[in-house]
């Protein structure tokens, strides 16, 4: 929401928002400089909700019980989803990029984006993370850029099903893996994307696009893929580096090669690069200019984000909250040596109750022996949900699966209590990871864990 209301302030639209995280005075930082952007924030009452407003403007997670939403009704204001507002915009686009994917949308949508600022491009962008590259102190919340309306890219959700509302000149799709809705279900989902668009971009990596979808879109699309035997774009020599990889990129099309060096690390960050590259390339970029900019891409908010390192303890800030997201994060952590020791929140019951055993699975595989998974209480922020399973029904099955591996969970009822065992359990060497989506609290729980830890230190030594 936040993206958007940026969007269309710069567009000179009237914007006032309510926020229950507002109401419960979380993270005043982000809602104080929403205001200085001449956004009014108000008490999620209804009772600043008049008709002198065209729409309300809602997200998926909205119910109708939401003051707002009953006060709109009452006074026969329109009441608009946020994606179908987004698409509106979206698709009066002349030129228009789409990023789908169960993984990997924000940190594609933000390698594109800077590529294209590279090549002295002024696009519109919405984005679902902040990207680094334009972070500053003025402006601390930089997931949208304002541009030409009739250069338009955006990350598209396909969790709500939205993502068949545009209709992109060209299509990238990451991958399809489970989150907030089984594969079966989102293939037909993301085949209609595909089919209303113009040009597509394929990652062949992944199983159910390679098997279900690439050979219908053979003729438009430029696939990706890594050791690949057919990809257009096909990476080998992979080697990772302190803090990203080298790569060679091969256009298998101009049969022309290049180094690929990334400052964001994992292979699954090559995935989102080819993915960005191809895009670019369907627009009209040339691949050694796209490859050249991605050298200063500086990554997206909380996608395996250094927050600081002491006494050789690094904290790491990261939105891995699918097995698919889970998988690629603690296979990138495995590239270096070192314990992890993990903090996940789960971002709702629903999702984990759906997601548990792929979860599971995904947590038990990519951990190693003496690491330590943490988990508090399920973030619940409101609503109507069943509370049948739990964070710590989640830890006792990983304690059941983990015990042969030596691996171990833990459940504490807040995350207050993790703080503190993180902070007597970390020694040099480890790597300690927070986990979890839609809590923008979490980003200050990662570093008040550094904090802790050099008052720890200091603490000890007096």
């Amino acid at each position: 929401m936040l993206p958007l209301a940026l969007i269309l302030t710069g567009q000179s639209v009237k914007i006032t928002g309510s926020d229950r995280s507002y109401d419960q005075g979380r993270t005043p930082k982000k809602f104080e400089w929403l205001k200085s952007q001449g956004i009014e924030i108000v008490p999620q009452d209804g009772k600043s909700l008049t008709t002198d407003y065209e729409a309300l403007i809602i997200s998926s997670a909205i119910e109708d019980s939401i003051p707002e939403v009953a006060k709109a009704k009452d006074l026969g204001i329109p009441i608009i989803k946020r994606a179908e507002l987004l698409a509106s915009l979206f698709n009066k686009a002349r030129i228009s990029i789409a990023i789908g994917g169960t993984s990997g949308k924000s940190t594609t949508t933000g390698m594109l984006t800077w590529i294209m600022f590279e090549a002295q491009k002024d696009p519109t962008v919405m984005n679902g993370a902040n990207f680094l590259n334009f972070v500053s102190p003025a402006r601390p919340y930089a997931s949208s850029l304002v541009g030409d309306p009739d250069l338009f890219v955006s990350e598209c959700d396909e969790s709500d099903g939205s993502i068949i509302l545009y209709h992109p000149t060209i299509a990238v799709l990451n991958n399809i893996a489970l989150d907030h809705k089984p594969i079966e279900d989102l293939v037909p989902i993301f085949r209609t994307f595909l089919f209303q668009s113009q040009k597509q971009v394929l990652n062949l990596q992944n199983e159910t696009i390679s098997e279900q979808l690439a050979d219908e879109f053979s003729a438009t699309a430029i696939t990706t893929g890594i050791n690949h035997p057919s990809a257009d774009l096909n990476v080998t020599n992979y080697a990772p580096t302190a803090t990203g990889s080298s790569s060679t990129i091969e256009d298998r099309r101009g049969k022309q090669s290049y180094t690929l060096i990334l400052k964001v690390p994992g292979k699954h960050n090559i995935e989102n690069a080819l993915s960005a590259l191809g895009a670019a390339i369907q627009a009209g970029i040339e691949l050694e200019q796209a490859v050249k900019a991605l050298e200063t891409f500086s990554g997206v908010k909380r996608r395996l984000e250094n927050i600081g390192n002491y006494n050789n303890i690094n904290v790491i800030d990261d939105f891995a909250h699918n097995p698919d997201k889970v998988k690629a994060s603690l296979s990138t952590c495995n590239e270096h040596f070192g314990r992890l020791l993990i903090m996940f929140q789960m971002h709702g019951y629903g999702p984990l109750k759906l997601m548990k055993d792929d979860l599971i699975c995904a947590f038990v595989d990519g951990m190693k022996s003496g690491d330590i998974l943490y988990m508090p209480d399920v973030l619940y922020l409101g609503g109507a949900t069943d509370k049948s399973y739990t964070s710590r029904d989640f830890i006792n099955e990983i304690n059941e699966r983990g015990g042969i591996k030596n691996i171990k969970g833990e459940w504490l009822e807040t995350r207050e209590g993790i703080l503190a065992k993180l902070v007597n359990e970390a020694r040099a060497g480890d790597r300690i990871i927070i986990m979890g989506a839609r809590d923008d609290t979490l980003s200050t729980f990662a570093q008040d864990v550094l904090t802790s830890l050099q008052n720890h230190a200091r603490n000890s030594q007096s």
